[in-house]
């Protein structure tokens, strides 16, 4: 590793064990998510790779468990653009496993064209916010019946740039991919913060990460000019496996504080906006009316 590779990278490792336990990993047939659940495997864990390509899915699985020799990593179909798979998987899961101790809300689209979801969603708010909102929303009841467990949701320092539009959360009226981008990071974060709040009694412990700049398909998705910006910079962009040292930082540090935002494997300040208990428990009450639930 280069010196500066050093000074932006930071090396971690673990030797925790996970046997028994049970970890949900979304989007992880490739990039951070695949090097997350390969980590995890690898320790005993039960991994479910919850994806929405089950080819890939399917062929990750096979991968992993004949590079750690286990047979506990299952693939399953989950598609966070549609609360009718997402309602699907919930109900699998239910009816599969006996404890989640883990789930990794780890998948995500990024500047992207406007798209809706299935359920009429921008496609980046719908899919790295509300998909993931929704999915905790329904595992809940089983995170807090195996606790201690843990939530950890994927974010990005691009929170930093976001604001979220109250008054056009879905994009209608101005649409542009970055500012989409920015407004479901930002939410990921104000997520985790009210989340903390509301499950501080019950054994969840809820965090927030920051990958880092990863060499993933969604540096491929950026205009060629952020790509060359991007390449400028190539010294801290990190491996895949690299990338998920944080969140398999937050998932295995034991007494690990709740509600707080991690980047480079340490707990770090977030942004201003990300800290405002107002903002959060408005996004809070305006997601659950989006999706039509009741969450206390």
């Amino acid at each position: 590793m280069s010196v500066l590779r050093k000074l932006f990278i930071k090396s971690w490792s673990s030797d925790i064990r996970l046997d028994g336990q049970t970890a949900i990993v979304t989007g992880a047939n490739s990039g951070i998510g695949k090097e997350t659940a390969r980590d995890l495997a690898k320790r005993g864990a039960r991994v479910i790779l919850a994806c929405r390509d089950m080819v890939k899915a399917e062929q990750a699985a096979s991968e992993i468990i004949r590079e750690v020799g286990v047979s506990s990593v299952v693939p399953r179909k989950l598609d966070l653009a549609d609360t009718r798979s997402i309602c699907e998987f919930a109900e699998l899961i239910y009816n599969t496993e006996k404890s989640l101790h883990l789930l990794i809300n780890n998948a995500g689209v990024a500047f992207s064209q406007y798209a809706t979801t299935e359920d009429g969603y921008e496609m980046q708010f719908g899919v790295n916010h509300l998909g993931h909102f929704f999915l905790t929303f329904l595992l809940m009841d089983l995170l807090k019946h195996s606790a201690p467990s843990r939530v950890i949701t994927v974010a990005s320092l691009a929170h930093f740039m976001g604001k979220i539009e109250f008054e056009d959360l879905n994009s209608e009226k101005n649409y542009h991919p970055v500012k989409a981008y920015v407004q479901s990071k930002l939410a990921n974060v104000l997520f985790t913060r009210e989340l903390a709040k509301r499950v501080e009694d019950l054994g969840v412990t809820v965090c927030a990460v920051d990958p880092g700049m990863v060499n993933t398909a969604i540096i491929r998705h950026m205009k060629k000019s952020f790509q060359f910006l991007v390449k400028s910079f190539a010294f801290m962009i990190q491996t895949p496996a690299e990338g998920a040292y944080t969140s398999l930082y937050c998932a295995l540090t034991p007494d690990l504080p709740t509600g707080c935002y991690y980047s480079n494997c340490a707990q770090v300040p977030c942004s201003r906006a990300a800290s405002d208990d107002a903002t959060a428990a408005r996004l809070w009450a305006a997601s659950c009316h989006l999706l039509g639930i009741r969450w206390r």
